[in-house]
């Protein structure tokens, strides 16, 4: 696996952040009357097809550069295994719906944050990743002050749904952070080519998008075949929508097989912020206390996340790995390293 640098890194995080935070206000902005006036769930699968179209394009680059050098793992006890990361988020989505039938809205999104704390949890349990006490505490920070930037305007109602609602919620979030944990080992647990194993990613996951959709026509007989009304109602905005999700998933992709899924979670809870924020500039969404206050618990959260932590006193180990241990491996040694860490 190629050395990456902190510098590429943080460049690619930001991105992905900047791509994430404009998610929703290029959705709000697709609306007409309030509506959105496309199927949205056409969304993802044009999306995953993008990402499709992309790899291989860069796969099949790469592949004239080098030929038969290129590291590609064809065997299909390998390639058997990239379903279940669609397979997983298939689950999860039909979790998602469950969970909103318990719980109102704000809640919904309040025990959303939930995922960043499972996210950590299975990290070092499922990867085998020390994570030191400074990081265990900005991890719950993060997940504090994404839910006191989401607490205005909840009102009496909030966390006071149902039990079944709870329990709906902690499954959703285990199995979002059960998809990034799982999606970073198979990652990384060779040196295949990233545009290979985005391939077979991305090609599952348009398989499993279409086969949704499919379902979807087949329950209600009345609507006509899925592909014949695939862009009713698109506009600019929605392509863009569209190409936003594409980039944000390859981006996700990127860290995760150079950096790690921490570093995607930081991305993505810090685009709330920055959503948030644009959205009393471009929506008149009227600034609070608990806004700012969740954007400095948050920041806080970074700086003490992303600085050199307390790890053990072999001073020589925390020496070699004190460069690459803010964001995250860069090759399966580094891996082994924080696994014995443990």
């Amino acid at each position: 696996m190629s050395q990456i640098s902190v510098t590429q890194k943080l460049i690619v995080a930001g991105m992905l952040t900047c791509l994430t935070s404009s998610q929703g206000l290029l959705m709000t902005a697709s609306k007409v009357g309030g509506k959105y006036p496309y199927n949205v769930a056409t969304i993802p699968l044009l999306a995953e097809f993008c990402k499709l179209l992309v790899s291989s394009a860069f796969l099949y680059k790469e592949y004239k550069e080098k030929g038969r050098n290129l590291q590609i793992t064809k065997a299909w006890s390998s390639v058997r295994l990239f379903p279940i990361p669609s397979i997983i988020y298939l689950f999860h989505n039909n979790v998602q719906f469950y969970t909103m039938a318990y719980v109102d809205a704000a809640t919904y999104q309040i025990l959303g944050n939930l995922k960043i704390i499972t996210t950590g949890f299975l990290f070092w349990i499922a990867l085998k990743r020390y994570l030191s006490r400074n990081q265990w505490l900005a991890l719950s920070l993060l997940t504090l002050g994404a839910a006191v930037s989401q607490i205005s305007g909840c009102g009496n109602n909030m966390l006071s749904a149902p039990v079944l609602g709870y329990l709906f919620a902690c499954l959703s979030a285990v199995l979002s952070a059960l998809a990034g944990v799982y999606t970073e080992f198979l990652l990384k647990k060779n040196n295949d080519t990233l545009y290979w194993q985005n391939v077979q990613l991305y090609g599952f996951g348009t398989l499993f998008n279409a086969a949704r959709l499919t379902y979807d026509d087949i329950q209600s007989p009345d609507s006509s075949f899925w592909l014949f009304d695939l862009t009713d109602g698109y506009n600019y905005i929605t392509w863009l929508i569209v190409i936003n999700f594409s980039f944000s998933g390859l981006f996700i992709s990127w860290i995760q097989k150079y950096a790690n899924t921490i570093v995607k979670v930081y991305a993505t809870s810090s685009a709330m912020m920055v959503t948030a924020f644009l959205s009393i500039f471009f929506f008149d969404l009227e600034p609070t206390l608990q806004l700012f206050l969740g954007i400095a618990i948050v920041c806080t959260s970074i700086m003490l996340y992303f600085m050199p932590g307390d790890l053990p006193s072999s001073t020589s180990l925390a020496s070699a790995t004190s460069g690459s241990k803010m964001l995250g491996a860069g090759s399966n040694e580094h891996d082994e390293e924080y696994g014995k860490l443990k």
